[in-house]
């Protein structure tokens, strides 16, 4: 273990022998992402060229951490330049803690096995489009990606300039993720107690269309057992505004990456520009970055439509009368890592993009409040998470409405390794 940690948890055992007042995550160790600046770290975010990049100091969501009394445990790794959902990059594969062979989902696949392989209870992960939420069904662990400006984002590489990434939490409880929240939001408030009896849950067809079977047999039980517990499931498909937000998200995410990056490059005072860092990612990137950017025609378009979509996810919680609406994050189990997550459906190819990118856009591209909770196993003993997205700003109620879900759903048994 790194001498750092070692004089971080000698340093906790000192205060506390000496009486004196405690953090509320005293002594915690917090594996951070690799895309997050860290001081004492290196922060490569995942590719060769940024091996030896040395923050100038603390991303600023570390600061609250380390003032409670929590420490950096070390970095975990992720996709390459958090642009994909295996966590595969130039420093080698993360491993599913339930199936070696498989991915952990990404990008922040390392956060997730150091939770879900009980190296820590509590990690930091960030979600620009589905990398909280991907790692935390495909982990077996819970996962937030809070409304959109809840924590604090300097000192993380953004991939966009309009608002889509955003750091968060990963956990193996509810409790946990929002003990994480009150710490770093300020928001102290005790969860509301929700009494699921009467709680209106909606479910789309949109979302479950195609799914693989085992992951649609699992969500399907663990909607069943929510049912039992009280909770009204409400079936409606959603308007086709919301079924719009994948083609939004990408376009949009797509247009901006480059500002994004290279502003940050700058911004950190980092010797490369974007052009050198395109040209030295792995093999898992060359094909991304080959293909060519959305116009800003299409930008433009899918902006105004990012604006729709906002407005047609609230009209239809008002319409449904629903606190959250539910699905699998993505639409596969955990893949093989040699794989790259695409698959054939009624002998039609349905690339990664969709099996993975479809359920989560709406989530980023709405700004909502989203939580993942385990839902079960699949035959093969891997991990399917049902995801729940809430308004925005409604971060607490929707941790307090997780806290009954979570016991309603039970827990799934912890990983082999």
């Amino acid at each position: 273990m790194c001498d750092h940690v070692l004089e971080a948890a000698r340093a906790a055992d000192t205060r506390r022998a000496s009486g004196a007042t405690l953090g509320a995550l005293h002594g915690l160790p917090i594996p951070v992402k690799d895309s997050v600046n860290t001081a004492r770290y290196a922060t490569s975010n995942g590719t060769a060229i940024l091996r030896d990049f040395r923050p100038r100091s603390d991303a600023g969501v570390l600061r609250p951490l380390i003032n409670a009394g929590g420490y950096v445990m070390g970095k975990t790794n992720l996709h390459e330049l958090s642009l994909g959902w295996t966590s595969v990059n130039a420093f080698g594969a993360v491993h599913n803690p339930y199936d070696t062979s498989r991915v952990p989902g990404g990008s922040s696949g390392g956060s997730a096995v150091a939770v879900a392989a009980r190296m820590a209870p509590l990690a930091i992960a960030e979600d620009t489009l589905g990398s909280i939420r991907i790692p935390s069904t495909m982990c077996g662990i819970c996962g937030l990606r809070p409304t959109y400006g809840r924590y604090p984002d300097d000192g993380i590489m953004p991939l966009t300039t309009s608002g889509f990434d955003q750091v968060g939490p990963l956990a193996r409880t509810v409790e946990d993720l929002a003990l994480f929240d009150s710490v770093v939001s300020g928001d102290s408030s005790p969860l509301p107690v929700v009494d699921l009896a009467g709680v209106r849950i909606g479910v789309a067809d949109f979302f479950f269309a195609d799914l693989d079977s085992e992951v649609e047999r699992v969500a399907q039980a663990a909607l069943d057992r929510l049912r039992d517990a009280g909770a009204v499931i409400v079936r409606a498909e959603v308007p086709d505004d919301v079924k719009a937000a994948p083609g939004a998200a990408f376009a949009i995410s797509g247009f901006e990456l480059q500002s994004a990056i290279s502003g940050f490059l700058v911004a950190q005072g980092m010797k490369v520009s974007f052009g050198e860092l395109v040209a030295q990612v792995g093999p898992n990137l060359k094909e991304l970055f080959a293909a060519p950017v959305p116009s800003k025609e299409v930008y433009d378009a899918m902006v105004a439509q990012r604006q729709k979509t906002r407005d047609a996810i609230r009209a239809h919680f008002k319409h449904e009368n629903i606190a959250a609406l539910a699905f699998p994050p993505a639409m596969i189990p955990a893949h093989k890592i040699e794989e790259d997550g695409s698959v054939t459906v009624r002998g039609e190819h349905v690339p990664n993009i969709t099996t993975m990118g479809r359920n989560v856009s709406l989530s980023s591209v709405a700004s909502l409040a989203s939580l993942v909770l385990p839902a079960g196993l699949t035959t093969s003993g891997l991990p399917v998470g049902l995801e729940f997205d809430a308004l925005p700003g409604t971060d607490r109620q929707l941790l307090g409405l997780g806290a009954s879900l979570q016991r309603a759903l039970g827990s799934v048994q912890a990983p082999p390794v």
